[in-house]
């Protein structure tokens, strides 16, 4: 499963593909309900969806969403019954998807499904009543972590807290069901970029929220923020990286500050640290974080390394969104009891194995 943060509903693969390893198969479970499209939860708990829902030939309530990274879904909503650990949940809307459209195939076939997981009614934690939950997300291939209700180890450091920025009035560009924080700065190394406080804070339109966002691979800042930071981060890294000259390359339509690194060596060289410091708590960005090989760039004994930060501004997006390259081996904790998301540098691999999850 993927576990999205910026999305509400979760959704199983239902249609059988021939490059799908595992789907959901309804007639199978005597819990499956279909969702007609004239009942009240067709007609009202889906407010908060991106798009509205519709009635398909059937009379069956139809959803379609559309992901940041150009892919959508869309199939039925249905009621199921769901079961965490020992605990059987009520009975849970979720998405069964019957048609997709992916940028990335090969990624969509190792997927079952999504777990949406943001603060609108129809999320997987708001509707199984869960007030808390924490993941960590490995650097490596191997599995994360996922913790539904309170977590407290001995071996985790203390938390650092920085409270979820509330907006009570709906805005046309704020989106009031993201997991939505208050970032104040970046700091690169030790400089902080001399930036006006403003630039952070969502202006009339609600544009300009910071959304903490596990279903985005990278993090995205507004234009002028970005190019501070890249700025001063080409300066920091002057004489210790070599820049890939060749002004059209963008990758992923945001990322346009990318290095040659010789393809046999092992680790990356010492790198400026970026923090990212919000109310009350800093994150702090380095090393294997910073950059992200991009697969297939190869440039004679040199592959090609980009920048993990881009410009929102290039994507059309108006907001900054901390994704979930910058998460890896970062204990996070959504405190919906308390409105606070939590932050710990954590080795993932190594917590799992400390929670007896074979990872």
């Amino acid at each position: 499963m993927v576990l999205d943060t910026g999305s509400e509903l979760s959704w199983l693969h239902c249609k059988k593909e021939p490059n799908f390893n595992s789907i959901f198969n309804p007639i199978a479970s005597k819990t499956y309900t279909e969702i007609p499209c004239n009942s009240t939860t067709c007609e009202t708990r889906t407010r908060d969806l991106p798009l509205p829902v519709s009635c398909d030939p059937s009379k069956l309530c139809h959803f379609i969403i559309s992901y940041a990274d150009a892919s959508s879904v869309e199939g039925n909503l249905a009621f199921e019954t769901f079961q965490v650990g020992s605990m059987t949940g009520p009975a849970t809307v979720f998405g069964c998807m019957n048609s997709g459209f992916s940028s990335n195939s090969e990624e969509d076939a190792k997927t079952t499904g999504l777990m949406g997981m943001n603060r609108g009614s129809l999320s997987f934690v708001n509707q199984m009543g869960f007030r808390k939950f924490s993941y960590c997300i490995s650097d490596r291939d191997s599995s994360g972590v996922l913790l539904l209700g309170e977590a407290s180890f001995s071996w985790l450091k203390p938390l650092n807290y920085t409270p979820l920025f509330e907006m009570s009035a709906p805005l046309p560009y704020f989106d009031r069901v993201a997991y939505s924080v208050q970032l104040e700065g970046i700091k690169v190394s030790d400089k902080v970029l001399s930036l006006p406080k403003s630039v952070f804070v969502p202006d009339h339109t609600g544009a300009g929220q910071t959304m903490v966002d596990s279903g985005t691979q990278f993090t995205f800042l507004l234009g002028p923020v970005y190019s501070a930071l890249k700025t001063e981060f080409l300066l920091q890294s002057k004489g210790i990286l070599r820049v890939l000259n060749e002004p059209h390359y963008v990758f992923q339509g945001a990322m346009d500050l990318c290095y040659l690194i010789e393809s046999t060596r092992a680790t990356l060289p010492n790198l400026p640290v970026v923090n990212l410091m919000f109310q009350g708590a800093e994150m702090s960005v380095s090393g294997q974080r910073l950059l992200y090989r991009v697969p297939g760039e190869v440039r004679g004994k040199d592959s090609v390394w980009c920048f993990t930060f881009g410009n929102s501004d290039l994507l059309g997006i108006e907001s900054f969104v901390i994704g979930h390259h910058q998460q890896q081996n970062v204990w996070m904790e959504y405190d919906l009891e308390n409105s606070r998301i939590g932050f710990a540098e954590v080795r993932c691999d190594l917590a799992g194995q400390r929670l007896g999850l074979d990872v």
